[in-house]
């Protein structure tokens, strides 16, 4: 028999289940030996009692202090508004029966008009719309009746 007529195996051991020795997770279960990582749960950001870094940061102030917070609304652009009847209302219950935005998303950020596309029909809008969409609404015959700012 020589070694390059061995049959080759493929198959992993079985993966040995326990606490023992055996395991491999036995006595210190692969935390090493003392300190304060094999005793208890330590924080992610914790630095071994220093000021920790986010401490040592200064304060973000000013206006735009919460932007990252503030989620941007749902676009629609006007091309998307002649599938609806002539002299209809675009509002936020009409795009959600009409399954362009999702209420539940819409509630929260809002819905805006962008100017991308033609709009070929009349329509009274009731959302907020930017100043190409609402160039081209008002070009259409169609009116804002009230504009909201995003």
């Amino acid at each position: 028999m020589n070694l390059g007529n061995l049959e080759k195996i493929t198959a992993k051991k079985k993966k040995r289940v326990g606490l023992g020795h055996g395991s491999g997770r036995g006595k210190t279960s692969g935390r090493g030996t003392k300190g304060q990582k094999a005793r208890g749960k330590v924080e992610l950001d914790f630095e071994g009692g220093a000021l920790p870094l986010i401490k040592r940061l200064p304060f973000l102030r000013g206006k735009g202090k919460n932007k990252s917070f503030k989620k941007p609304p749902l676009v629609i652009n006007v091309g998307l508004l002649n599938n609806f009847p002539k002299n209809s209302v675009i509002d936020l219950e009409s795009l959600v029966k009409n399954k362009l935005v999702n209420k539940d998303k819409a509630i929260v950020n809002g819905v805006k008009i962008l100017g991308q596309g033609e709009l070929k029909v009349a329509l009274s809008v009731k959302l907020a719309a930017s100043k190409g969409a609402s160039e081209k609404i008002k070009k259409a015959g169609g009116e804002i009746v009230a504009q909201g700012k995003l």
